[in-house]
């Protein structure tokens, strides 16, 4: 079995974007913003919690999901590819 490398990218993309979005704004209605910088501000250039902030954590995070998806879905179809038993012709 094989992953379209596309699809999973688009799709960890779209989870990792919406998820970093829901977060944010679960955190701003919360009122629950930590006074010192967090990962993700650190690894997001621009990235805050406020409602900007979301929207630049979503772009960043789609950006991310979606090398991050592409590059895991083309290592599983190589190391697949390898393990895979050899037919015989």
């Amino acid at each position: 079995m094989t992953l379209n490398v596309r699809a999973f990218a688009i799709a960890s993309a779209i989870i990792w974007g919406v998820g970093v979005f829901i977060l944010t704004w679960w955190l701003i209605v919360l009122g629950d913003v930590a006074a010192a910088p967090t990962l993700l501000e650190r690894a997001y250039v621009g990235y805050d919690f406020t409602p900007l902030g979301s929207l630049i954590g979503l772009a960043w995070a789609a950006a991310d999901g979606l090398v991050g998806g592409a590059l895991f879905a083309w290592l599983y179809n190589a190391v697949a590819a390898r393990l895979s038993p050899r037919t015989a012709q």
